[in-house]
């Protein structure tokens, strides 16, 4: 038990360390940056439309006319208080902004991981399992095929299909402008506006699942163990599931951990297509505007969406796999 706990304290560590630097970093690069610290922040456009009050306000807030270790302080404490700066495009903080967006990303790359890691590693297993068989052969075809697809190139043939040609799903957006929706009605909505994002998101990245799926079955099937489990007369489905599959099972969830941050950059690029209310939109509106600020807020938001995402996979591989904490 003591050594369960120390593991998980080792775990959390690095988890730490790695957010400790994307802070940092999000800090310096700004400051690093040839000329005053307010224009690499804010931009030569937002500077010119300043008040003279409220630039001295922005070098106040900032320290910037403070030693670095002093600035570096204000930026933590405001961090702490949920201060990420001011976005002059939407005026309003940089906070509101992104919490505004983040849970249509949350939602769509969230469920774009669990979709195409399950529908990879059941696909795998049964491939695996079948090994040379033409059902095996062409699912292997398909999803080689597949992997080579952009995200946001599958978006658009998927909107072109069922949103231009066929009409069936909506082309754009996250729910149907003044619907005025409410309970069911608006759940359905809601998923009717997300099938078609959802699955340019997941068609894409479920090729990394079922081929590491497939092949680590292919592996363990001639395990001495799968032998045993056949000698013993056990049935086909305990043996492809209960036994091979729950070892193929393990890389898959390594794989999609390792991907959490290739999702959620896909997920960026597939909600400028669809244009899907989410943290993709606001980039893209951000750079346009050369919002900085709001640039800056939303990569150390993603980041730590994606930080969290990976500990909480990790979380997972402990719980499936015990033996990994005695590795440590």
């Amino acid at each position: 038990m003591r050594g369960d706990h120390f593991s998980k304290l080792g775990h959390a560590a690095n988890y730490l360390i790695a957010f400790s630097a994307i802070v940092c970093l999000n800090f310096l690069l700004p400051r690093l940056m040839p000329g005053d610290p307010l224009q690499a922040i804010y931009g030569d456009e937002a500077l010119l439309g300043m008040t003279p009050e409220f630039k001295a306000e922005l070098v106040r807030r900032f320290s910037l006319d403070q030693p670095l270790v002093r600035q570096f302080g204000s930026y933590l404490l405001a961090l702490v208080r949920g201060d990420l700066g001011h976005s002059y495009y939407y005026r309003a903080p940089v906070l509101k902004v992104v919490l505004g967006a983040l849970p249509w990303t949350l939602l769509l790359a969230g469920l774009a991981m669990v979709f195409s890691t399950l529908a990879g590693v059941l696909l795998g297993i049964e491939s695996g399992w079948r090994r040379s068989r033409p059902g095996d052969q062409a699912m292997l075809a398909a999803f080689m095929c597949l992997s080579g697809f952009p995200d946001f190139f599958m978006g658009m043939l998927l909107l072109l299909v069922f949103g231009v040609a066929w009409g069936v799903l909506p082309l754009a957006g996250a729910v149907t402008p003044y619907a005025s929706l409410a309970g069911p009605a608006l759940v359905a909505d809601v998923l009717q506006h997300l099938a078609l994002p959802l699955a340019a998101l997941s068609l894409v990245h479920l090729s990394g699942s079922y081929l590491l799926t497939r092949n680590t079955m292919i592996t363990t099937l001639g395990e001495s163990f799968i032998l045993t489990a056949r000698a013993k007369g056990l049935s086909d489905a305990v043996v492809r599931y209960r036994h091979a599959g729950r070892n193929a099972l393990l890389p898959a969830v390594t794989q999609a951990g390792i991907g959490a941050g290739r999702v959620f950059t896909g997920a960026l690029f597939v909600e400028v297509v669809f244009s899907y209310p989410g943290v993709g939109g606001l980039i893209h509106t951000a750079l346009l505007a050369r919002d900085y600020p709001l640039l800056q807020g939303i990569l150390l938001m993603v980041a730590v969406a994606v930080l969290l995402a990976n500990y909480l996979v990790d979380m997972a591989y402990v719980k499936l796999d015990p033996r990994v904490n005695h590795a440590h």
